[in-house]
């Protein structure tokens, strides 16, 4: 299991491994918070294995794209992947690395625990400020069994760009022909109601803390901390649970060798066990870069994490890549470059 406290899941911005590992055997890289249990417990397994220890930072999937085209990590890390342009403009590769869930959960003091449905049309009102009570006449009819309590809901979202924004406003984007039009999809977003909060770590803390509360998290922020998910109602009609099965199910029809880039969004997948927000996240590395033997630890890394960090990814509750999609990644490796144009992988 991961190493990781639950405290330190509510807290941490900066995860540190390998701190004993000399300069040249720690790694670097930065961005998204949604992978950071799975790829906490890859470092710890990797430099038990190896000797070789990571440095990352997660602090969002804005700051990884920003850390990575300065040039200040080896690697970046997002969950809302970049076109096939934008990564051209940029110089840079991205490929998938793991999936999963994002997850609503809520503060509902009352009502049974994980029991309450939803469907993306009203959870996207609910964040665009049209429903404002527990007890709206929206939620009861989705719930005609549960005596609803008159309390406000207070909507939390992440306040930083991040891939976790994207994955959720992507989909509600998708079934609410409104918030599409008025908030959108996007890293950041402009919300016209809620509060923010830093990190998943810091939507699970605000919304343990606050009564009447909603926010979207990780599933394993969700699991770490105990939290009270919704059931959500799928493309097919079907209200789900939020599991490795789920998102599993979601991941099932996944095109990977027909997306440029390795460009490819989850939401809202068809199929009765989907769990409607699963997405996967990306690494993102230059084509060219400037230290090779950095960029060569880096790949030895992910690598090592294709081929040996299936159970840890599934006892987290993540989808690890097939084997196929990680041979696909694992060739396009050889696009990457050093100073002189000389071949990096393998």
């Amino acid at each position: 299991m991961l190493k990781t406290s639950c405290s330190a899941l509510l807290a941490g911005i900066l995860a540190l491994h390998g701190i004993q590992a000399s300069a040249q055997e720690t790694m670097t890289g930065a961005g998204a918070t949604f992978p950071y249990p799975v790829y906490s417990q890859w470092a710890d397994d990797y430099q038990d294995a190896k000797g070789i220890g990571l440095n990352y930072q997660a602090i969002g999937s804005g700051g990884g794209i920003k850390q990575i085209t300065a040039k200040t990590v080896t690697f970046g890390a997002s969950d809302a992947p970049l076109k096939k342009d934008e990564l051209d403009e940029h110089g840079l590769m991205q490929w998938p690395m793991i999936m999963g869930g994002v997850v609503p959960v809520l503060n509902l003091p009352g009502t049974e625990k994980n029991s309450l449905k939803l469907d993306g049309e009203t959870l996207a009102d609910i964040y665009a400020g049209k429903i404002t009570h527990w007890d709206d006449a929206a939620i009861a009819d989705l719930n005609p069994d549960v005596d609803l309590p008159d309390t406000a809901i207070t909507p939390v979202y992440r306040a930083e760009g991040s891939g976790t924004n994207f994955l959720f406003t992507h989909y509600l984007s998708q079934v609410n022909d409104e918030f599409a039009d008025t908030i959108g999809e996007g890293k950041s977003v402009a919300w016209p109601a809620g509060v923010g909060a830093k990190a998943n770590a810091g939507v699970a803390k605000q919304v343990a803390e606050t009564e009447g509360a909603i926010g979207y998290v990780e599933f394993a922020y969700a699991k770490q901390n105990d939290l009270d998910h919704i059931r959500l109602r799928n493309h097919d009609g079907e209200y789900v649970e939020p599991s490795s099965d789920s998102f599993k199910a979601a991941a099932a029809n996944a095109d990977w060798s027909n997306a440029p880039g390795f460009y490819l969004v989850l939401t809202d997948q068809v199929g009765a066990d989907s769990w409607p927000i699963t997405g996967a996240s990306f690494i993102l590395m230059h084509k060219q870069v400037e230290d090779p033997a950095a960029a060569k630890r880096v790949l030895e890394f992910f690598d090592w994490a294709y081929a040996n960090g299936g159970d840890a990814a599934n006892e987290l509750d993540y989808v690890p890549m097939p084997e196929n999609v990680a041979d696909q990644v694992r060739d396009s490796w050889g696009d990457i470059e050093g100073p002189q144009g000389e071949s990096i992988w393998p």
